[in-house]
């Protein structure tokens, strides 16, 4: 697996983590503070939100495992990656993010995307 900034496993762990007390300091560790999250449901700008989030996931599947299901391409601060929620031991969700990095390697902006591309369409 390539190299990949600390700050990675922080923002994992607030996803996996079962007491909400300690989601933030997860966060403080992974993200800068003008940090920006979007996936198909939500578009939010700092760690606040990025929090909020986090606990109203944790919410509608609780006691659900996060994961990352790849490794990790790189370049130029950016990084991509294929990741599961897994609820039940089901698959609930697979997905992949592409996330930017600033100079110390805190995470910057997180473009998430559910599922797998779709197929292309047949000419």
């Amino acid at each position: 697996m390539a190299n990949y900034p600390e700050a990675f496993d922080h923002m994992l762990a607030a996803w996996n983590e079962s007491d909400p007390k300690l989601v933030r300091s997860h966060l403080e560790k992974a993200l800068s503070p003008s940090v920006r999250f979007v996936d198909p449901s939500i578009d939010v700008t700092g760690i606040d939100g990025f929090e909020a989030n986090v606990h109203e996931v944790h919410q509608q599947l609780p006691g659900a495992v996060y994961s990352r299901s790849s490794g990790f391409d790189c370049q130029h601060g950016f990084y991509r990656y294929h990741w599961a929620i897994h609820q039940d031991g089901k698959l609930v969700m697979p997905g992949f993010d592409v996330v930017e990095t600033d100079e110390s390697g805190r995470v910057v902006t997180v473009i998430g995307f559910f599922g797998a591309i779709p197929e292309a369409p047949q000419s």
